[in-house]
C-alpha cells in the first residue's frame, strides 16, 4: 500500500505540519520519506557537500535552510552524491540549479525554485537544530513524507 500526504492529513490533522505554497519538486523522484536530518547553510554548501558525499542517507530526508537567498544550494553534481548516498529526498528552502541534469536523478528535491548562480564564500553550516520554513516546523528526527500535492512533517513515521 501506499500512503499519500492528503491521506495522512485527513487521518492525523492534529499531528501534521504542512509545507506551505511554493516549493516545487525537481528531482527524478516523485515521492519520497524518512527521517529528518536539517542543516542551515550561510551562503555556502560545502558542509552540504560533505553530508551528501560522506554519510550513509537510507531512509533520510535531509531539509536545508539558506533563508531563501538567492543562490543555488543544491545542483547535479549534489544530487548524484545524494543517490550514491541512499538519500531519499532534500528540501531546500531556497533555490536550485542544473534542473534538466537532476530531473532524471532518481532522489526527490523540493525548493522554490531555480538559479544559475553557485553558493559563495566559504562559511559553517549549523547541523541537527530545529528549522521553520513555509509553515512547518522540522527537528532532526521528525519524519517526511512527500508526494505531487506536498511535503508533511510529523514527530514520528505514521505507516
Amino acid at each position: 500500500m501506499v500512503d499519500f500526504t492528503a491521506d495522512f492529513c485527513d487521518t492525523y490533522p492534529d499531528a501534521i505540519s504542512v509545507l506551505g505554497p511554493g516549493y516545487s519538486n525537481y528531482g527524478g523522484a516523485i515521492a519520497c520519506q524518512g527521517t529528518v536530518v536539517t542543516i542551515q547553510l550561510n551562503r555556502n554548501n560545502s558542509d552540504l557537500i560533505t553530508l551528501l558525499r560522506d554519510e550513509n542517507g537510507q531512509g533520510k530526508v535531509v531539509v536545508v535552510d539558506s533563508k531563501q537567498d538567492y543562490y543555488a544550494i543544491v545542483g547535479e553534481n549534489l544530487m548524484k552524491f545524494a543517490w550514491a548516498s541512499g538519500y531519499a529526498g532534500i528540501i531546500v528552502n531556497g533555490y536550485i540549479r542544473d534542473s534538466l541534469q537532476i530531473k532524471d536523478i532518481p532522489v526527490a528535491l523540493y525548493a522554490l525554485g531555480t538559479c544559475p548562480r553557485k553558493s559563495i564564500p566559504v562559511t559553517q553550516a549549523e547541523r541537527d537544530i530545529p528549522l521553520s520554513f513555509g509553515g512547518a516546523n522540522f527537528r532532526p528526527g521528525d519524519y517526511v513524507y512527500t508526494d505531487s500535492d506536498g511535503v508533511i512533517v510529523t514527530a514520528q513515521a505514521l505507516s
